[in-house]
């Protein structure tokens, strides 16, 4: 068994959507001073890799506390969309989807990470892929860009409407493109909040 993991590393330096406040990791007890060592955290909770419930665009949508933990698990599926600026249905042309899939969605934009580039000009997701992912009745979405759309977010509220939750930041995806089968697991932390840091990797067998 092989795994990949696919979660950007946070510190004090990730870099944080624009107007969003920046990213705090600082130490507050050392070893020598308290005889233990403690962090403290403060960031947005869309900082870095994080995974999207349907309270982030719906009112009354459901917070990441009040999902079951079995959806953070499933058959992976990788779509090649390098190249494209905008990636639509034609992108799912030889994908077999199926409910409860894990679809992950390559753009090669993760590249640009850290740039100045990487929240401004990242390509997006067409409503009609959106659609797709929600017909088949998909648990998640995941891409390497900072999101699916812009304002005013209608992919977002596409798929948290027909509760298919959205992973943004990903990366090392490339390597998952000679890999024919492989799961993903997806966990979040179980917090009451519209989205949360989530650890994800997949899984090979």
């Amino acid at each position: 068994m092989r795994c990949i993991d696919l979660t950007r590393s946070f510190g004090a330096t990730a870099p944080v959507f624009p107007g969003d406040p920046p990213a705090i990791l600082e130490r507050i007890a050392t070893i020598k001073e308290h005889g233990y060592t403690s962090h403290r955290i403060a960031a947005s909770v869309h900082t870095g890799t994080h995974i999207d419930a349907p309270a982030h665009m719906l009112e009354g949508g459901k917070l990441l506390s009040d999902i079951g933990v079995e959806r953070y698990f499933g058959r992976g599926v990788l779509v090649d969309a390098r190249g494209m600026t905008t990636v639509t249905a034609t992108a799912l042309k030889n994908v077999e989807l199926r409910r409860g899939d894990i679809v992950l969605v390559l753009t090669g934009w993760s590249a640009q990470y850290g740039s100045q580039r990487y929240f401004s000009d990242y390509p997006e997701i067409s409503p009609s892929f959106a659609q797709r992912l929600a017909d088949a009745q998909v648990s998640l979405v995941g891409m390497d860009t900072p999101g699916p759309d812009r304002p005013h977010y209608l992919v977002h509220k596409l798929l948290l409407s027909h509760n298919v939750l959205i992973i943004e930041n990903l990366l090392h995806l490339e390597e998952l493109l000679q890999t024919k089968e492989f799961e993903v697991a997806a966990l979040p932390a179980h917090w009451e909040a519209d989205a949360a840091p989530v650890r994800v990797v997949a899984r090979i067998p």
